[in-house]
C-alpha cells in the first residue's frame, strides 16, 4: 500500500486542503495531523464572539460530525509532529509513532510572540491564539480589576473592545508612536485612537516594557522610565510568529516562515500554506507571510490543485477585517510601502475610507463601516498590475 497524503495542522489551511483534495478527486490516502484536540476551527471568533461567551465551542468547528468518516481522512487530534526526514518521507510524531507520506503539506500556522522581558511568565499573564487560551482568559476575567493590554495591533484592539464591553478598566501599551503604524495612515490611527478613548480604554504610545512584576501572580508592568502600570491581568498581544521550527530543522528554506513558490512548494514532496507560508506575491513584489482567513483558505485551494496536476499562480489580493465596538473595519491589500493616500467620505460621520497609493498604483484600501467600498476596492486592486 502506497504512502498517504499527509496534512500537519489541523487549522483553516490544513482543512480546506483536505477538502480541497477530495473535491477534487484525490483517492489516496490522508492523514490530517493537529496539535490540539480539536476538530479544525475558526480563530476569528476567538477575540470576540467566543471570548464573550457568545458562541459555544462546537460552533466553531469548521464542518460537522462525520465528515472525517464520510471523506476517509484520517484525522489525529492531539499529535504533534517532532522531526521531519524529507529524504526518507518520514515524520515522527510526539506519541512515539513515525509516518511515511507520499506527499506532505505543512499548515503549522503561528503562535502568538512572546515579549522577551522579566515575569512574562507569571501567572496572570495571557496570549491569545487557541481556544484554551481563551477559555483561561475568560475565566480570568471575572476577577480582574484593571487589564493592561501590551501591544496596539488588531488583537489587542479587538480585546481591549470586548473588555470595555464588560465594564472593565483597560490600558494598552503600544510601543510605537501611534496605533496600528505597520498597516494603516496616521489618520487611520487617529480614529481608532479616539474611538478607543470615547469607549473609556486608556491609550498610551512610545511604551516600553521592561518587565512584568509580582511574585504569586503578575501585579503591574515596568516601564523603561520606571513607572509601573498597575495590572491583575495581563495580555500580551505583540504580534505572531510562524511555526516554522519543524521545516527549518529539516533544512527547508525559512525566514520567519517557510520559503514556498508561487504553488505553495517548499521543496520536491513538500508544500507549506497559510500562516507558516511565506509566498513570492508579484502583485507586490516581495515575499509575503500572511495571517488571515482569506489566505489560508486560498493558499490551501492553490496547493491542492497543483497537487492534482492543475497548479495556478498563487497571487492573492489579501483582504482581512478587524470588529471593534460598533466598527466594522474590512481591508483589501497591503498598504506598506504607499507613499500618498486619498480618503473618501467623513472619518466624522464612522462611514469612510481610505485608498493607499505607490505614485498611481493602488496598494490596499481600508474601509470603516463602508461593505461597499470594500468589496469595489477588492475588484479594483484584482485588476491592477503589480509593480514594474
Amino acid at each position: 500500500m502506497s504512502a498517504p497524503l499527509v496534512i500537519v495542522g489541523a487549522g483553516q489551511a490544513g482543512m480546506r486542503a483536505s477538502e480541497t483534495l477530495r473535491r477534487l478527486g484525490y483517492d489516496g490516502g490522508i492523514v490530517l495531523i493537529g496539535e490540539e484536540p480539536h476538530p479544525p476551527y475558526q480563530r476569528p471568533p476567538l477575540s470576540k464572539k467566543f471570548l464573550l461567551g457568545e458562541m459555544a465551542e462546537e460552533q466553531l468547528w469548521l464542518q460537522g460530525d462525520g465528515f472525517f468518516t464520510q471523506n476517509l481522512i484520517d484525522f489525529m487530534p492531539g499529535i504533534r509532529a517532532v522531526s521531519l526526514d524529507p529524504r526518507g518521507k518520514r515524520l515522527q510524531l510526539s506519541d512515539g509513532t513515525a509516518r511515511d507520506y507520499s506527499t506532505l503539506i505543512l499548515a503549522t500556522g503561528s503562535r502568538a510572540r512572546e515579549l522577551p522581558v522579566p515575569g512574562a511568565g507569571l501567572p496572570g499573564v495571557h496570549r491569545l491564539r487557541a481556544i484554551a487560551d481563551v477559555i483561561r482568559l475568560r475565566e480570568a476575567v471575572a476577577d480582574a480589576g484593571r487589564i493592561a493590554i501590551v501591544g496596539g495591533g488588531y488583537i489587542g484592539l479587538e480585546v481591549a473592545s470586548v473588555m470595555r464591553g464588560l465594564g472593565k478598566s483597560v490600558v494598552v501599551l503600544e510601543g510605537e508612536g501611534r496605533l496600528l503604524s505597520r498597516v494603516m495612515s496616521p489618520l487611520m490611527s487617529g480614529f481608532f485612537h479616539a474611538l478607543h478613548l470615547r469607549h473609556g480604554a486608556e491609550i498610551r504610545l512610545s511604551e516600553r516594557v521592561v518587565r512584568l512584576i509580582g511574585e504569586d501572580r503578575v501585579r503591574g508592568i515596568e516601564l523603561a522610565d520606571g513607572e509601573t502600570v498597575a495590572a491583575d491581568l495581563v495580555l500580551l498581544a505583540v504580534g505572531g510568529r510562524a511555526n516554522d521550527e519543524l521545516a527549518e530543522e529539516a533544512g527547508l528554506a525559512c525566514q520567519d516562515g517557510i520559503m514556498v513558490d508561487e504553488h505553495a512548494l517548499a521543496a520536491p514532496g513538500i508544500h507549506a500554506i497559510g500562516d507558516c507560508a511565506r509566498f513570492p506575491s508579484a502583485r507586490y513584489g516581495r515575499h509575503v507571510r500572511l495571517e488571515s482567513v482569506q489566505n489560508a483558505s486560498d493558499q490551501a485551494r492553490a496547493a491542492a490543485a497543483a497537487i492534482m496536476g492543475k497548479p495556478e499562480a498563487y497571487d492573492p489580493v489579501p483582504w482581512f477585517w478587524s470588529d471593534q465596538y460598533d466598527v466594522k473595519l474590512q481591508i483589501a491589500g497591503l498598504a506598506q510601502g504607499y507613499d500618498r493616500h486619498e480618503t473618501e467620505g467623513d472619518p466624522e460621520s464612522g462611514s469612510f475610507s481610505v485608498s493607499y497609493f505607490h505614485g498611481d498604483r493602488l496598494l490596499a484600501v481600508d474601509a470603516v463601516n463602508a461593505p461597499r467600498a470594500h468589496m469595489l476596492s477588492r475588484r479594483a486592486l484584482a485588476q491592477t498590475a503589480g509593480p514594474a
